[in-house]
Parts: structure tokens; sequence; C-alpha cells
């Protein structure tokens, strides 16, 4: 009888948790995607699963699913839900292997779940941390200049603090060379090379840089044109002909893995409060989920130079039915306190805070204060070029071992970037001097 209920527990333990322990995870911290993914497939029964779900994505890539193969498919799904770490797995923003993750992440959650883009598929950072961050310090970081401006034009003064970091400079050349070149035989730019250097720079230049551009406050129409014009909306922003529908934009972005998973994280993080402005208790969280839907099919951007207002490029014209959805859609940029608040609370901080002296970019690397980002888990600029090319590579659909879900053929990839200004920048000087050249054309 003994030996009978030692069987017995083996087997119920195999269809409740699976044969393998758990990944080992430290109180609070999710486990990654990838590492769950890869777990399960060394358990006979998740690795079943997993081929069968994959089955029901590849179906409905092709068309819809019958009525029959959807149940078989959440019956599927359901039976996943006994593997704890695959439910409760998230990715980390700006990883090498995000794009992997976000993929297992999405697919898991196919098809009940799939459209849920309310919770951010990103990893928390410890928001007690971040909550209770000393807001001064965040602040004098963002506020760093070495170089004293008549007029106080604060958009003018970060792009020069960019231009002498080097690493910062130079990816700023990149997308602004990127944005401004047109295709052979055309005069139009690339979008899609657009939206990606865009989201290197977004992903791999310390916030007290990229915030310090994409935030700088502004008092005259000189400095806000400036600051419109940061991501070169005539490329990266505005499409050409007319506006589409908020909510076409918004099928298109649904239809990518990074930009669904960005604007989750956008509506999570942004989320606005009648009380404390935002939900989440926490601006800088907001302002990084912005600067994440840039780069994207979503990309936001300011509208006018003389305001904070930001919108995306889109309406609700021929909306129909669904005209309510789209205004609800349109107001998370143009009506919500949260962000407005964040972007005014940010540029405060660059007008009220005493310039610090920035090192030079030789020294740049000694210092510390230069190489952290201010919120936990977000240090993760690349320095090789060897390294880049592996994360491009990591990025191909045909190399990834754990694709399951057809990411959006037209949108999801794009080709290598030529190297804008010189590619690797000799001197400070050329780093600042070949963005600004062409700033006052862009958009």
């Amino acid at each position: 009888m003994t030996g009978d209920m030692i069987v017995l527990g083996i087997v119920l333990n195999i269809f409740t948790k699976g044969v393998l322990p758990s990944p080992t995870v430290e109180q609070g911290v999710a486990v990654d995607c990838t590492e769950a993914y890869q777990h399960c497939m060394k358990e006979a029964r998740c690795r079943g699963l997993i081929q069968q779900l994959k089955e029901c994505v590849e179906e409905e890539s092709e068309g819809q699913l019958s009525l029959e193969f959807r149940k078989s498919c959440q019956n599927v799904q359901s039976a996943l839900q006994r593997y704890r770490p695959l439910q409760d797995c998230r990715c980390q923003r700006s990883s090498r292997r995000e794009l992997h993750c976000l993929r297992v992440y999405w697919s898991l959650r196919f098809p009940k779940g799939y459209n849920d883009i309310e919770t951010s598929p990103y990893q928390e950072a410890d928001l007690e941390m971040v909550r209770n961050m000393d807001t001064q310090k965040f602040a004098s970081i963002v506020a760093e200049s070495s170089i004293p401006l008549d007029g106080q034009n604060q958009c003018l003064k970060a792009a020069q603090d960019c231009g002498l970091f080097e690493k910062c400079g130079a990816r700023r050349s990149e997308y602004v060379l990127a944005c401004t070149k047109p295709m052979p035989g055309s005069d139009h730019c690339s979008q899609q090379k657009c939206h990606r250097a865009l989201r290197r720079f977004m992903d791999r230049v310390p916030e007290e840089y990229s915030f310090s551009i994409l935030f700088c406050q502004c008092t005259d129409t000189l400095c806000g044109e400036r600051r419109r014009k940061t991501i070169v909306p005539s490329c990266s922003y505005e499409d050409r002909g007319e506006q589409p529908n908020c909510l076409h934009l918004k099928s298109d972005c649904m239809r990518d893995d990074l930009c669904r998973s960005r604007l989750a994280d956008f509506q999570q993080h942004c989320n606005p409060s009648p009380y404390s402005g935002c939900a989440r208790e926490n601006g800088a969280l907001c302002l990084r989920a912005y600067a994440g839907l840039i780069g994207t099919i979503m990309t936001p951007n300011y509208v006018r130079n003389s305001s904070v207002d930001v919108s995306l490029w889109c309406n609700c014209a021929g909306s129909g039915n669904q005209w309510h959805d789209c205004v609800r859609l349109q107001r998370l940029f143009t009506n919500n306190t949260c962000l407005h608040n964040a972007i005014n609370t940010m540029g405060s901080f660059s007008s009220h805070t005493p310039p610090l002296p920035v090192p030079s970019p030789s020294q740049i690397n000694q210092v510390d204060v230069f190489n952290i980002n201010i919120l936990p888990g977000f240090n993760s600029v690349e320095d090789s070029e060897e390294e880049e090319e592996e994360e491009e590579q990591a990025e191909e659909i045909n190399s990834n071992p754990v694709h399951m879900i057809p990411p959006f053929s037209e949108k999801a990839t794009v080709s290598n970037l030529n190297s804008g200004c010189g590619g690797k920048l000799q001197t400070a000087l050329l780093v600042l001097l070949c963005p600004l050249s062409v700033s006052m054309s862009w958009g």
C-alpha cells in the first residue's frame, strides 16, 4: 500500500506541478519568461502543452479558429496554468533577449488574455525604492550641465551635454542620420530604420541624458520647436499622406510583440488617478514608459512649440460605433494628467537645479553617476559592436528558438543602420556639431 501511495503521489505531482522543481526566484522578483520556457521544455508534459499551444498560434495566424479548435486551445492554456513560473514570468526591458522573452510571454496568453494590454509584461522595479527615491537627487542628475547658456534654452543645453558624452552623441547622430537620409531612389526616409535607431537611443543612452533632451523645459517657442523636433517627427512621427485612424494604428501595434508590450507598459504606469496624478504614484515610471513608445508604431510626440501637449499621429474619423474607443485611446496622451504632470515636473527640475560640471568623454566611464540610471534594471547600454551585432541576430525571426507568434512582418524588423556622421566619433566636438548641423531642418 505504501508503494502505491508513493506512485500516486508522483503522478499527482506530474499533473499539478510538473516533474522538475520550479526555477528559484528571489522574493518579489519575477522569473524571466525565456528562462521559464527553457525550464518547461525539460519536462515532457509541459513541453507537450507548449507544442499544442504553438499549433494554436500557427492556426490563428492563417485564419480564424473554429469554435471547437479554439475551445481546445483554451483547454491547453488552462492546463498550463499549473506551471506557475510560466504564468508569473516577466521580461526585462532593453535586455538582449527582450524580443524572445516577449514572444513567450504573449504566446502563453493566447487566446485568453492575448489582448490584455492593461498589465505590463516587464519586470517591476522595486516600487518602494522608487517611491522613496530622493527626488532632488534625481533632479540634479537630470539637470547636469557644463555649458552655461544665456536665454536658458534648456533643450539646446541638453543637446550640447549629450554631444559631450560620446555614447549619447554617437547614438543621437545615428538616429538623426537614419531619420533624415532618403531611401535609394526616393526623397523619403525609411521610417523603419528611423524607429530602430530611435529605440537604440532611448534604450541604451542613460536616462539623465535622454530624459533631458526629451523632456526639457521651454519658455519660448524656439526652444519648444527644438523639443518638438527632437525625434525628427517628419520621419518618425508623421506618416506620408493623411493621418490614420487611431484604432487602425493600435491594431497594427497589437500585431507586433514589442509595440504591444510597450503600449501595455505605458497604460499601466501612466494610468491617471484623480487624486495623485498617477495611479502608480510615480511619474518617473510613466516617463520611462512614454519614452519606451518612441520608435514603435505608436510613437507619440509634442504637437505644439508652446506647450507640453502630446498626441499620437492619428484621428478618429471613420470610427463608426467604435468612436468612443478611439477617443479613449487618444485621451491616453492628450488628456493624461499623470503624463502631463510627470513632464512638467521633469521640466521644473532642470530649471531650478544648479548645473554641475560634466566630465570629458574620456573620463565619463570612470564616474559612477554617469554610468548608472536612476531607476533599477535599466543600465543596459552596450559598448562593443560585436555585442550589437549579436543582439540584432537574436532579434531575427528565423533564429528564435522559442518563437511562437509570427510577428508583424512589415513592422517588426529593419535592416542594419549605417553609422552616421563618421561612426565612432573621434572628438566630443564632432559628436556635438554633427547632429546640430541639421537640427533646425528636422520635422
